[in-house]
């Protein structure tokens, strides 16, 4: 039995652009709130610009803004400010992503914007966040990366420090946001106050990190690169199988290394005071690999995962995007169908978790820019088409013909 989006009747105004603050507005739409992004009438959010693409529209940019309405309005502009403060009045949760001081600079800081709506929820998402001495530092994903500690631990021994090909610390940042706009909303309805959440870029990649300073500060030791392996247990890492295709291994508890060691025929590891132990087998990790290693290149994937699966092995397959759309398991739980866009019959992964009561939104179009300003001013703001003229006329709003994009 399903009901009514948990975030029903929840209305933001996004003025994030680029990657995290529009995955928070996707977070927070993707279970039921009404997310109004507001954009420059002339360029749009920057991300309409990332590749790839396919037909002028950024696959990115669809990703992240399917299902959210566009409203264009001109920041830089004391009338699109105003515009943009009276919507604040009218919203449950503004998210920015500007640097450090630039709402206060435009007169939309939460003292002002909280006079006019006490109620508000204002999430700040920055680079090294609205605190510190380098809250005034300009920061995105690759920033974060690297100064959090994770790039200098991706990768192996003898490779550079690597940051990852893809949106890692903006993804994280923005999930972490919705986290705190969640529990924002929840201290406003049992308490009727508002807040602000202030999510610095690096913070949540930094938390999941935390072993790594925590072993320095306890023991004086810097972490290093692993490659595969954790440098916590084993046998653990990512093996090539005989057909030349990949999976991983993760024999991380005791119970699990005696079920792999029988699996592979080798349960007499078990006897030998190499590999005994967790604590043993990391002092002979680089033998036991080895041995994994042969037994793994013996057989072709499928083969090795079915054996690991009847024993109750953790493992899977180093699955690519190819084969992710092809698994009836993520087809059924994960992924969703993106509808009405010039994109043709697609998917991608829908929601980050799932509760009972709600089977999740429907994603139908990605917005023009602006597709929804002349819907947004006269629902919310109540402003006549002569006002809403006259603000296209100075440029301070767009509001072009609708079209799906």
């Amino acid at each position: 039995m399903t009901g009514p989006a948990p975030l029903n009747g929840v209305r933001v105004l996004e003025l994030g652009t680029m990657y995290a603050a529009p995955t928070t507005g996707r977070m927070l739409r993707d279970f039921g709130a009404d997310v109004i992004k507001v954009e420059d009438p002339r360029t749009g959010d920057f991300a309409r610009q990332w590749t790839p693409q396919k037909d002028g529209l950024s696959l990115g940019f669809a990703r992240l803004n399917a299902g959210k309405r566009s409203a264009a309005i001109d920041l830089r502009l004391p009338e699109g400010r105003h515009l943009v403060r009276r919507l604040s009045a009218e919203v449950d949760v503004v998210i920015e992503s500007f640097r450090p001081g630039r709402l206060e600079e435009w007169g939309l800081d939460y003292a002002a914007l909280s006079r006019d709506n006490p109620r508000l929820i204002l999430v700040r998402v920055s680079g090294f966040g609205q605190t510190g001495p380098y809250r005034g530092r300009p920061g995105f994903g690759t920033v974060a990366e690297t100064a959090s500690g994770y790039a200098f631990l991706n990768g192996w021994p003898e490779t550079p420090p690597t940051s990852p090909p893809f949106g890692f610390a903006d993804s994280i940042a923005g999930i972490s946001a919705a986290f705190g706009t969640a529990m924002a909303l929840f201290r406003r309805e049992t308490r009727g106050l508002g807040e602000v959440v202030d999510v610095a870029l690096y913070e949540p990649l930094m938390f999941i990190l935390g072993d790594a300073i925590l072993k320095f500060s306890a023991t004086g030791e810097i972490m290093t690169r692993q490659g595969n392996t954790t440098g916590a247990a084993s046998p653990r890492g990512i093996y090539e199988a005989a057909d030349g295709r990949w999976l991983s291994i993760a024999a991380s508890s005791q119970t699990i290394a005696v079920r792999f060691f029988q699996a592979i025929g080798r349960a007499d590891l078990l006897e030998d005071e190499r590999f005994a132990t967790n604590t043993a087998r990391m002092r002979h990790d680089a033998e036991l690999q080895e041995i994994v290693r042969a037994w793994v290149r013996s057989r072709p994937r499928d083969e090795v995962l079915e054996i690991l699966d009847r024993f109750e092995v953790v493992a899977a397959a180093v699955n690519d995007s190819s084969d992710i759309v092809a698994d009836p398991h993520f087809r059924e739980r994960t992924l969703v169908d993106l509808a009405g866009t010039i994109l043709g019959p697609v998917v991608m992964p829908g929601p980050v978790l799932h509760v009972a009561s709600y089977l999740g939104p429907a994603y139908v179009g990605v917005p023009a820019i602006g597709e929804h300003t002349r819907q947004v001013l006269t629902d919310i703001l109540h402003m006549s088409e002569d006002e809403q003229a006259e603000l296209a006329r100075r440029s301070v709003v767009g509001m072009p013909e609708l079209s799906l994009r």
